[in-house]
């Protein structure tokens, strides 16, 4: 129904031809536009759902006074993919929890997953390359976090943190307020719900806008074998490439999903257009100049290096199983 009411707009109202690369760029504009704007609607609502009932601050809390034997880990991710944050948005969560005393292997699980998987980008993945994708994304992306919060708590980097955060975490007490579950019903709670999905649709809406345009002109006008030439398959250092490339580049899951759908249709292989997202996505230069709050430089490069190294293998697996 979507694709026919794009046609019925480009075609039949604005007077476009099909055949020009100008119509079909529009046509893959409006036609990506509505659909991934309803998708992301629709499971923002369902995240809401999650979220009003999964308490975010007793699992903040928990975190930082319980031993959990590695299980830690996985809450972490798990908070990072239900929080719609990009790779800047995370920061002040992640400061909080450094803050708070949670460990800061656990505070890093979260800051690796929370601008990789979350319903902004679950919703433009389902709608762009189907459910099979989608599910191998967002559980590489949890395993991503918990691998590597794991091995960074292992490699003590305490020590690398800024005195800033050494001073607070010497004076602050931990967190140890029990957190008490609203029991307002589902039917009083779902307006606030729907409210706020459609807050997150609102406020990431000119980034779908602003990437589906990119991904429109590249769509239409980009010659065949551009992107080819550097990130083909047939290549072994293409995922290398496409990673490093990424890794100085900033957008959110909106921004970039729609350039990545068309790399994947002028023929580079999805497993490196998807690392090239991840890389985009979860690690940036505003990324970085923000960390330097809490982290020192070479902390941040232990932090990019890791996570670069780990987004390369991933691609390389992406494009064996996919």
């Amino acid at each position: 129904m979507i694709q026919q009411f794009a046609d019925w707009l480009v075609y039949g109202v604005f007077g476009l031809d099909a055949s020009t690369r100008l119509g079909e760029s529009i046509n893959f504009f409006f036609y990506d536009s509505i659909k991934i704007t309803i998708l992301l609607f629709a499971i923002s609502v369902v995240m809401g759902v999650i979220n009003a009932y999964f308490p975010i601050d007793k699992l903040r809390n928990y975190l930082a006074t319980r031993r959990m034997y590695g299980f830690e880990y996985l809450l972490a991710s798990v908070f990072g993919a239900i929080t719609p944050f990009c790779s800047c948005s995370s920061i002040p969560l992640f400061i909080g929890f450094v803050k708070g005393g949670i460990p800061l292997g656990v505070t890093l699980a979260f800051l690796i997953t929370s601008p990789l998987v979350n319903e902004v980008a679950v919703a433009m993945f389902l709608g762009t390359f189907g459910l099979r994708v989608t599910i191998i994304y967002v559980v590489s992306g949890l395993l991503l976090g918990m691998i590597g919060g794991w091995i960074f708590g292992k490699m003590k980097l305490d020590r690398y943190l800024t005195p800033w955060v050494k001073k607070i975490q010497e004076t602050s007490e931990k967190a140890t307020a029990v957190w008490e579950g609203e029991k307002s019903p589902f039917v009083k709670r779902l307006p606030s719900i729907i409210h706020d999905a459609w807050g997150i649709v609102r406020n990431v809406f000119i980034y779908i806008l602003i990437g589906i345009g990119i991904g429109a002109f590249i769509h239409g006008y980009v010659p065949e074998g551009f992107f080819e030439e550097w990130m083909s398959g047939e290549k072994w250092y293409s995922v290398p490439v496409a990673v490093i490339c990424a890794v100085p580049m900033y957008a959110n899951a909106a921004g970039i999903v729609p350039v990545i759908q068309v790399f994947v249709a002028k023929g580079i292989p999805l497993g490196t257009a998807i690392a090239f997202m991840m890389a985009v996505v979860g690690l940036s230069l505003p990324e970085a100049t923000l960390l330097k709050k809490v982290m020192t430089w070479r902390f941040i490069g232990i932090f990019f290096g890791v996570v670069t190294l780990f987004i390369i293998l991933l691609g390389y697996l992406f494009n064996a199983v996919i």
